[in-house]
């Protein structure tokens, strides 16, 4: 029996053991050589592209020496305006990555000792930043394509004579959506959030390119796909997999979510829904890289990353 790869050696290559170990100048200077690769670490001014500048020594910043702007290393990204020091980024991104069903705030606000608020925050800039360097265009090929809906839960009612059917719309909470998944084979996987999986026949239709085949189940919303693409259907009540059909890889991105949500959240809310989408889809396509090369990948998305309009001073406009 063939040992899974996240047993093995090869999946193992980053130690949170030495990034906790790293100083604070230790860990600047390898988010700087992240960053900025093309001058070997250097600093380049985000406001104007200079590369010449003055360092500061009463505060670690930079000058510009073109426009005289003040800048440290994580002004203009996703951690602009930060509190907590480099090193502890670095530790909160690795401890991240190696959830591999994900990472809840309130584990990472006790693994950091820091606030959950805190925690919360920072988990959401690495998810947005994530999605935000994504490879982006259509998908090709084989395509598997489903929906699953999440969210909306309704307690039954305690004696069984006054419980009703949760699967009809009237009796649900209103706040139940649909996650719509698109996943090219040995390729990239697309995530939507929508009201609907009706609505996803149209969100595959704009995001497959024409020629590719279409894999999907028995839901009558994938008919009208067959207008656009060559198309294979498969009955889960008859088999998995089945002359070609199959959908096992949208199957497996849903499980990965489903788990995420019940094992390690225990609740997402339907605002938030989407990012945790992105970052099982992300999971679903990197899950045969090293840790160590998801934890590059993630670094480098972070520091690519422009200031993130909905999480920068988050709790301040909720306080507020």
């Amino acid at each position: 029996m063939s040992q899974h790869f996240l047993l093995s050696p090869a999946a193992k290559t980053l130690s949170l053991v030495k990034v906790m170990r790293m100083s604070e100048d230790e860990a600047r200077t390898a988010f700087r050589q992240i960053r900025w690769t093309e001058t070997e670490g250097e600093p380049i001014c985000p406001e104007c592209g200079c590369v010449d500048h003055y360092d500061l020594k009463t505060r670690q910043v930079f000058k510009c020496k073109g426009c005289a702007k003040q800048y440290s290393i994580t002004s203009g990204t996703v951690f602009h305006g930060r509190k907590l020091q480099v090193r502890d980024i670095l530790a909160a991104i690795a401890i991240f990555i190696n959830g591999a069903k994900g990472y809840s705030a309130l584990q990472l606000s006790r693994d950091l000792g820091v606030d959950y608020k805190t925690a919360f925050v920072l988990l959401h800039k690495v998810r947005e930043s994530i999605e935000t360097a994504r490879n982006a265009g259509a998908l090709s090929g084989d395509v598997e394509v489903d929906g699953a809906y999440f969210g909306g839960y309704v307690k039954p009612a305690n004696e069984k004579k006054d419980r009703k059917d949760r699967r009809k719309k009237v009796h649900q909470s209103g706040k139940r959506q649909s996650v719509i998944v698109m996943r090219e084979r040995g390729g990239r996987t697309l995530t939507y959030v929508t009201s609907t999986e009706a609505e996803g026949a149209a969100l595959v239709a704009a995001n497959v390119e024409r020629g590719s085949t279409v894999h999907a189940d028995e839901a009558s919303h994938w008919d009208k796909l067959a207008g656009y693409f060559p198309i294979k259907r498969i009955n889960h009540q008859e088999a998995y997999s089945k002359e070609g059909a199959c959908t096992n890889q949208a199957e497996s991105f849903f499980s990965r979510l489903r788990r995420a949500e019940v094992g390690t959240h225990h609740h997402i809310a339907g605002k938030y829904l989407h990012a945790y989408a992105a970052e099982m889809a992300w999971r679903e396509d990197t899950n045969r890289h090293a840790n160590g090369t998801q934890f590059t990948m993630a670094i480098g998305a972070v520091t690519a990353a422009p200031v993130s309009r909905q999480w920068a001073g988050y709790w301040q406009r909720h306080t507020a």
